[in-house]
């Protein structure tokens, strides 16, 4: 179960008998551990953009310029995905990569203006213990 890069696992990549190649987490970032620009809500909504439906290679709608940033697979895989809105643990899921790198490839895309992000919605605040008791004493009084 060890890695190998002998002549029968196809040369220099890292193989692994059971489960194939081995790509580390820290080379699909670049090395970067978290996005710069904020943090990702493990239920927020990742959307694909229109200029994120179209391959970012290609020229998008006239009057936008050709964006020259060539995505990985992994983030072809993501604009795929997220054509229906995914939440980041969802696409996590999905891609089976850890948390970390699923927000450091979306904030890739979100710097890029590929995808959109919904927040959730706050939780709705409760009213407070006297509130409830002067309901209650008004319910009761009827």
């Amino acid at each position: 179960m060890t890695p190998t890069s002998g002549p029968e696992s196809g040369g220099s990549a890292w193989f692994d008998d059971e489960a194939g190649p081995i790509v580390r987490p820290y080379a699909l970032t670049g090395g970067r551990t978290h996005y710069d620009g904020g943090e990702f809500d493990l239920v927020a909504l990742i959307e694909t953009t229109d200029e994120g439906r179209a391959h970012p290679d290609r020229p998008g709608p006239p009057g936008m310029p050709r964006t020259r940033w060539a995505p990985d697979p992994e983030h072809e895989m993501i604009l795929g995905f997220c054509r229906t809105p995914l939440s980041v643990v969802e696409i996590a899921s999905e891609l089976e990569l850890p948390l970390g790198v699923v927000r450091v490839l979306l904030g890739d895309l979100l710097d890029r203006s590929l995808i959109l992000v919904r927040r959730p919605a706050p939780v709705a605040q409760f009213p407070s213990e006297r509130v409830l008791k002067e309901v209650i004493d008004g319910i009761r009084a009827l």
